[in-house]
């Protein structure tokens, strides 16, 4: 099987047939024809029914029954896309959200077999008790419930068998798809699929390094040891390897559980208020936050304490980063919409195609009239959100954790809305905020940021001389060379090479005809009904070879 350059590399060919087929089930077959991949499909679906689209369901819709269909690689891209709404469209971001990554459990024996490998011992060795039932299982790992020999309670998260292998070769196929869709479907082109399927790359390979996560659990009980109110479970570092993960079990509510949570005397209100005060910390002091904060990783604890769970995924906010938040929260406070459109700006990525003076007036012209008045009713994730997308629309790029951080806010507003109808969310930001800025102002960390400029400065002067010594000593021996980039002419030479085969093929095709025709009068050689028989061989082959170009020239689309 011929396969398109991006493809050319990829050995699993039935997994490429089985996506394809997948696509080409839910309506997609026109992309399978644009991609040049008909040649993997079906032959009931080589012509005609490839195109065919249900009428029924949405694009989104299709999209995500497909990601469901095709397994955990996708489920999770489909997942991370679903908190990107700067990269897709809002339909497809709230289509992917519904996106279930619950999938069967994985049979004892092997969780056993990989908890005694991980280990280097017999299970019981280890654990005095653990569940042969799963407590949830996902399409990367399954958890069971434990205990060690010293009576701590835990769970254990336990990778699925091969998932490693699976994922590293879907990839793969992902990134060849990608180029394809880059080089052929040119209204994806602005999505970047190669950076989404790059930035994927990057996110999947950290949840499958439970080192990683224990890493992170391990910062954050730091980062809240002072604080008695939020729970963070300890790690058992002996009991956990990259494919293995030893836990504290912390037993609770659910934090979306407000009749339970009433039934136990607890005071929602005052749970909402301890909910938001600990993202808040995370944002303005730590500059680490917990970023996968639906209401199944929070639990109410004994005491009314609150425990997070889950630390797979997590945001960083850099020190700049911060002081653009405090500004963000603050110009909300004081409805200064001008000043919010501004600070948005110093996060993003500003280009030549960037419409600043538009993104502005877009930005405001949405938020004054839903938020002119009411501040209570602020809805702060939703208007990091929107900034988000407008930011997009107008070719303007935002740092990923700024993306992480609009959506776990939203999901954090959520929460302490559902136990606090009344909460107002800017009312409790706005010290926060205004304690980091009076930090970022005091006398010690100017002269400590003045230093550190000073530092800067003082290596570039030590560095200066030698570039510019270097510089000149190439433009003087004829060595410095300057490197130029085209843009837009990355298909030039294909096509060029595509048109010269097709303008030769057409010559030989003429000389064909011209030739049968010249034998024909000539009327040499062997004769059929009166007619010479080279001649009529002559016609037949070029009548073949002009239907398959013509046929050729069709499915290209460039008459």
């Amino acid at each position: 099987m011929i396969l398109s350059r991006p493809l050319r590399g990829y050995r699993n060919l039935q997994r490429l047939s089985q996506i394809i087929n997948v696509f080409v089930k839910h309506g997609f077959g026109y992309l399978a024809v644009q991609l040049r991949l008909r040649k993997i499909l079906p032959l009931r679906w080589r012509f005609g029914a490839a195109g065919k689209e249900p009428q029924a369901v949405t694009i989104p819709e299709r999209i995500r029954l497909a990601f469901e269909e095709l397994g955990p690689s996708f489920i999770k891209l489909g997942q991370i896309l679903s908190s990107r709404p700067d990269l897709v469209p809002p339909p497809f971001v709230e289509e992917f959200k519904r996106l279930q990554d619950e999938v069967p459990p994985f049979p004892f024996g092997q969780v056993k077999e990989t908890v005694e490998r991980e280990l280097g011992a017999p299970i019981e060795a280890n654990f005095s008790t653990f569940s042969e039932i799963p407590d949830a299982a996902a399409s990367i790992a399954q958890v069971h419930r434990g205990t060690l020999p010293g009576g701590e309670a835990v769970i254990v998260k336990v990778q699925r068998p091969q998932i490693a292998k699976i994922i590293e070769e879907d990839m793969l196929l992902l990134q060849g798809l990608a180029q394809l869709l880059e080089r052929h479907v040119s209204e994806i082109r602005p999505y970047n699929p190669t950076g989404i399927v790059s930035e994927f790359s990057r996110s999947i390979q950290r949840e499958l390094d439970f080192t990683i996560e224990a890493t992170n659990l391990e910062r954050f009980r730091q980062n809240f040891k002072g604080v008695p109110s939020v729970v963070i479970p300890q790690v058992f570092w002996k009991l956990s390897t990259p494919r293995l993960l030893t836990l504290e079990r912390l037993e609770g509510i659910p934090i979306d559980e407000v009749e339970h949570i009433h039934r136990k005397g607890y005071d929602p209100r005052e749970l909402a208020r301890t909910l938001v005060d600990a993202y808040l910390i995370q944002i303005f002091e730590h500059g680490l936050f917990h970023a996968d904060a639906h209401p199944g990783n929070i639990l109410v604890l004994e005491g009314g304490k609150v425990g997070l769970l889950d630390f797979g995924i997590v945001g960083r906010i850099r020190p700049e980063m911060m002081e653009v938040n405090a500004s963000v929260f603050l110009a909300l406070v004081k409805r200064d919409y001008g000043r919010l459109a501004e600070e948005v700006l110093k996060l993003g990525q500003v280009t030549d195609e960037s419409q600043i003076q538009a993104f502005r007036e877009d930005l405001i012209d949405w938020i004054e009239p839903r938020y002119g008045r009411d501040l209570a009713n602020i809805g702060v994730g939703r208007v990091v959100s929107e900034a988000i997308q407008i930011a997009h629309r107008y070719r303007i790029r935002m740092p990923s954790d700024l993306v992480l951080l609009g959506k776990t806010i939203g999901e954090i507003e959520a929460i302490s809305r559902l136990l606090d109808p009344h909460l107002n969310l800017l009312e409790i930001v706005k010290p926060h905020a205004e304690r980091f800025m009076r930090r970022q102002k005091s006398p010690q960390n100017i002269l400590s940021r003045i230093l550190s400029s000073g530092e800067e400065y003082r290596e570039l002067a030590e560095e200066l001389p030698s570039q510019i010594r270097q510089a000149l000593s190439k433009l003087l021996h004829g060595k410095l060379r300057v490197e130029f980039s085209h843009v837009g002419l990355e298909h030039l030479s294909r096509e060029m090479d595509r048109s010269s085969n097709r303008i030769s093929f057409s010559l030989i095709l003429s000389a064909i005809i011209v030739g049968s025709s010249l034998i024909i009068n000539l009327g040499r050689g062997p004769l059929v009904y009166g007619f010479s028989a080279l001649g009529i061989i002559g016609f037949f082959i070029a009548g073949l070879l002009g239907l398959w170009l013509a046929i050729a020239i069709l499915r290209s689309g460039r008459l």
